[in-house]
């Protein structure tokens, strides 16, 4: 068969592909994590490359469409559109980051409130030595000097026992999770004893390593979930798996081996081993999971959206290709329903909702929108399909919240940006989009129905400054965020009249979900004593610009509070607190899910509130 190299010069990283794979899935397949809302098909755009050597020289219609005369010359191309034809080695220039990584290097913090219990305990031991009048197996020799009844130990520990007890002279450290023998150490290691709590994101895969002795986060990684290739949504990647050959291996493939680059990276962070990882607490949303665990997702996209299951369950690190140890245990937490997973089991213990005196309202803002109100001893829950505007995706310069990303802009006479990192921009993220548009609310500059100001006494009602930025072409309308001279890309950074719409999509539904609740509760917006705002999106967007959109009921901003990524604490209360890990494996059960798909009455407020606010006043 017929290969071709191709050679990703940002990230330094060679690989050779069958003639005819397009160059989005050689990217994937090297671990180099190229833009692409729609999963391949050429209509985004954003899978810009350049070709530096070895193109093929044929150009597609979608690329002349979205590309100049002069970038193609330059040799700008779609990944997605472009395929290894087996006689050329290219070199490819990549338009993103230098690493898919959103690192958080050597991050400490204490980890969530709770008294430290964790399920892993360390017993060192100077066991008796056999002897003639003592010939106890070695197994039942070290459980008889454990507390407690019950306990077991796995094949891999048992067959090493005989070596390992005579060579560490009967002194030796037993590490229990739960009432299972993890692991047998020689000497003396109570001291140090690590967790793994991982939140598997649509777009985001975030870990933390927790040290179960001080009960602190000892090292936090986050990266991009790399199954984006195949979809920016979990419905795209539901149907890879259902209709490629190897499609469901392959997203569970992506996965493992990002989780694996996460377990490595907070190993350098911590100065650990991998053998000193003994449990790992999983959560995410409910098709994530089935796709970590290679189970088949098919039916949650068709009604009435059943799950494998929604259980907790408990496996040995050996069952998944992971860099642990091969008898730690991993437990993935309960779900509730098919849109509603394990992240948000998490999310309920974090934030408390089963024990809150007061109404209260917790929002996790994504690519599918949790949200949960709580009230005494009742608790409701809905999942609403926001779509992944909110992470940057399907916006016409949008992005990831990455360095060069616009994460905050304030619209006053002028426009004032602000970018992570201090560079140049080179698009736009959820949270400043979500101050774009609220600012050119107030400002005037487009009406409550998200429609650009076109009549001239409105026009002259702005700024100049504001004036100028006002763009018509053959698309539409558009709002001028950066000019191309200012920016990383030299494209002029838009807010286009489909940006806008997007998000009013992306808004509405959380809100139209918030509504349902509010209603089953029997409740206003006005009993609503506090406001939650989960996930990491959350703890960026400015409370003011998302009541400005309509996005979060009319509440004063001072009922509003960023709790951060409330799953990833959830999960690491879990490692720490056998007492708040009960809690959890119950509160599946105890919430109660609204189907937004069988409500009659969820499209109207959906169209009721796509409108921003009129804030004229």
């Amino acid at each position: 068969m017929a290969t071709g190299k191709v050679y990703f010069e940002l990230q330094e990283r060679k690989i050779e592909v069958p003639a005819g794979t397009n160059l989005l899935q050689a990217a994937a397949l090297a671990d180099v994590l190229i833009e692409g809302d729609c999963g391949g098909k050429g209509t985004c755009g954003k899978c810009r490359i350049k070709i530096l050597t070895g193109g093929s020289g044929k150009i597609t219609p979608a690329e002349k469409r979205l590309f100049s005369p002069e970038e193609l010359a330059a040799g700008w191309v779609l990944a997605c559109r472009q395929k290894v034809t087996g006689d050329l080695d290219l070199v490819i220039e990549t338009s993103g980051a230098r690493d898919d990584v959103i690192s958080k290097t050597r991050q400490k913090r204490q980890a969530p409130g709770a008294a430290l219990d964790p399920s892993v305990r360390k017993y060192y031991r100077s066991l008796s030595l056999p002897a003639p009048d003592d010939r106890t197996p070695d197994l039942e020799r070290l459980v008889n000097s454990l507390p407690g009844r019950g306990i077991e130990a796995d094949l891999g520990v048992v067959a090493g026992l005989p070596r390992l007890l005579r060579q560490a002279g009967f002194k030796i450290t037993a590490v229990l999770a739960g009432n299972r023998i993890v692991a047998v150490e020689p000497g003396n290691t109570c001291g140090r004893a690590y967790g793994l709590a991982l939140d598997l994101g649509t777009t985001t895969l975030a870990g933390y390593l927790v040290d179960l002795v001080r009960g602190e986060v000892a090292a936090i990684s986050v990266s991009c979930n790399p199954q984006a290739v195949f979809g920016a949504d979990v419905i795209s990647r539901i149907r890879h798996a259902a209709y490629n050959e190897d499609g469901l291996h392959q997203l569970q493939e992506k996965m493992l081996d990002a989780v694996n680059g996460i377990i490595r990276r907070l190993q350098d962070q911590a100065l650990i081993q991998n053998e000193e990882i003994y449990e790992t607490i999983v959560v995410g949303n409910t098709t994530m999971i089935h796709l970590f665990l290679g189970v088949e997702p098919s039916n949650l996209a068709l009604a009435p959206f059943i799950p494998a299951f929604n259980r907790s369950l408990e496996l040995r690190s050996a069952e998944l290709r992971l860099r642990l140890p091969p008898a730690g245990r991993i437990l993935i937490l309960p779900s509730v329903a098919g849109f509603v997973g394990s992240d948000t089991v998490a999310m309920l213990l974090a934030a408390k909702l089963d024990r809150c005196e007061n109404v209260c309202l917790a929002v996790d803002i994504g690519t599918n929108g949790e949200v949960a109100l709580a009230d005494r001893d009742r608790i409701l829950v809905c999942s609403s399909a926001a779509g992944p505007a909110f992470e940057g995706y399907h916006i016409e310069y949008g992005m990831r919240a990455v360095e060069g990303a616009i994460d905050s802009v304030v619209i006053g006479q002028d426009v004032q940006l602000g970018v992570i990192g201090g560079t140049a921009p080179r698009g736009i993220c959820g949270s400043g989009l979500i101050d774009a548009v609220a600012g050119m609310l107030k400002a005037g500059i487009i009406d409550s129905a998200g429609r650009f100001v076109e009549s001239e006494p409105d026009r002259a009602g702005l700024y100049p400054g504001l004036r100028s930025r006002l763009l018509k072409n053959g698309s539409g309308a558009g709002f001028l965020l950066a000019p191309g001279r200012l920016t990383a890309t030299g494209k002029d950074i838009v807010i286009t009249q489909k940006d806008i719409k997007e998000l009013q999509l992306a808004k509405a539904a959380i809100a139209a979900g918030v509504r349902v609740l509010l209603q089953e509760m029997g409740i206003s917006a006005g009993g609503i004593h506090e406001v939650l705002l989960a996930g990491a999106f959350g703890s960026h967007v400015k409370k003011e610009s998302a009541l400005a959109i309509g996005l979060l009921p009319p509440v004063s901003p001072y009922r509003i509070k960023s709790i951060g990524n409330a799953a990833g604490d959830g999960a690491i209360l879990c490692l720490i607190s056998r007492a708040e890990r009960t809690r959890a494996l119950s509160l599946g059960s105890r919430v109660e899910h609204i189907d937004l798909s069988s409500r009659a009455d969820f499209y109207d407020k959906f169209v009721d509130a796509l409108p921003f606010p009129d804030l004229t006043d």
